[in-house]
């Protein structure tokens, strides 16, 4: 509050990028527990109530000639279904509703943080970083479930020359463990630096001289971050029927 009022004093601008991510109680207060509803529990459970209408609701007549949500929904179904079916064979279409869950989550969390007023869920890594988490775990356990100890064939290159696959081998092992990092902070950091980069041209709006500039950049970065709320998504679906690829299929 001090630098804002020593800010205004001097006839500058004072704004935090920031601030739009702080997770707040919904209720007042300033204490956050792992029970408090936040302005992140609100806007994750309007994103699954988003999907629910979109899927749900949306489908529920199943017209011949198809309603808007309905046309939505079936092209969200039919992507993502031929997506898996690609990458992953005929084997993963069975795993096809966790994956589509996945992606219309994703998707509908970020296209509700483009709304004024509203808190993008995706942008915190503790939830990018939960969803990265579940598709790690679920594919190493469906990994050994399926092939057992040949799982372990994932990591050994047999293709290779046989004095390089150990170190090869090393090398793959990390990469494999270090999927969740890269799995969240890929669509974390994306999201969150969109947001902030739109906040801090809508500062400069204020300034008279570079107004209409600024308000032509805030135009653009939305348009922008528009396409990457759906390309994020799909980057992360993909990676995920990658990931499930290996699994059902780990030799090299």
């Amino acid at each position: 509050m001090a630098s804002e009022a020593h800010g205004a004093e001097e006839g500058g601008l004072v704004f935090h990028p920031m601030d739009q991510f702080i997770i707040k109680p919904l209720f007042g207060g300033d204490a956050v527990s792992w029970y408090t509803p936040t302005n992140a529990t609100l806007w994750m459970a309007l994103a699954i109530v988003a999907v629910i209408a979109l899927l749900v609701l949306g489908t529920s007549k199943r017209a011949i000639v198809p309603s808007r949500m309905q046309s939505i929904a079936e092209l969200a179904y039919g992507f993502v279904y031929k997506m898996v079916e690609d990458i992953c064979g005929k084997d993963g279409v069975k795993y096809f509703p966790y994956i589509m869950t996945l992606f219309m989550f994703i998707v509908c969390a970020n296209f509700l943080g483009l709304l004024p007023l509203s808190f993008t869920t995706t942008s915190h890594f503790a939830v990018t970083a939960v969803l990265a988490l579940l598709v790690f775990v679920t594919v190493t356990v469906l990994g050994f479930v399926k092939n057992g100890a040949a799982f372990l064939g994932l990591f050994w290159v047999s293709s290779a020359p046989l004095p390089l696959r150990p170190i090869l081998a090393i090398i793959e092992l990390i990469s494999y463990f270090v999927r969740p990092v890269s799995h969240s902070i890929r669509l974390a950091g994306n999201v969150m630096a969109g947001h902030a980069v739109i906040k801090v041209f809508a500062g400069f709006a204020a300034i008279t001289i570079i107004s209409p500039v600024s308000v032509l950049a805030i135009t653009a970065m939305y348009g922008l971050e528009v396409l990457v709320a759906f390309i994020q998504a799909y980057v992360f679906t993909i990676l995920t029927c990658v990931y499930l690829k290996d699994a059902l299929h780990p030799s090299h």
